[in-house]
């Protein structure tokens, strides 16, 4: 058993396999799943893991190079913009329109469901590089 790091086997294989420029991406309970795309479900109950719990501990263990989020979180959903601005202030962070960013959610390795019921508590995790 591990003894520390991510426990979700699933979660853990994702991260170990990405390569530079791979995405992931942190839902909400509501956002679609693409066909094809796989689903790493969290959810337990609204609001239960929430999608600021999730990106914690998912940005712990992965190097992330740039941030995605649709345009509409920062005046839909303050706080989660705002928590987003401060995790990432040395990352890019972009903004597309919330259609465009579901159409980014095709190319991501996985999507990791959160109970979070927001609006837009999304994002989409790039994947750097760690030459350490």
């Amino acid at each position: 058993m591990k003894k520390h790091g991510i426990l979700n086997s699933h979660i853990s294989k994702v991260l170990a396999d990405l390569g530079h420029t791979d995405t992931i991406v942190i839902a909400d309970v509501g956002l679609p799943v693409p066909p094809g795309v796989p689903k790493i479900d969290l959810a337990v109950k609204l609001g239960v893991p929430s999608f600021q719990d999730i990106v914690d501990i998912i940005s712990e263990d992965m190097v992330i190079e740039k941030v995605i989020v649709a345009k509409e979180l920062e005046t839909d959903n303050k706080v989660t913009s705002q928590y987003l601005n401060n995790k990432f202030k040395e990352i890019p962070i972009e903004a597309y329109s919330h259609e465009q960013f579901k159409q980014l959610t095709q190319q991501a390795k996985v999507i990791i469901r959160t109970g979070e019921a927001k609006p837009y508590a999304n994002c989409i995790l790039q994947a750097g590089v760690y030459f350490g």
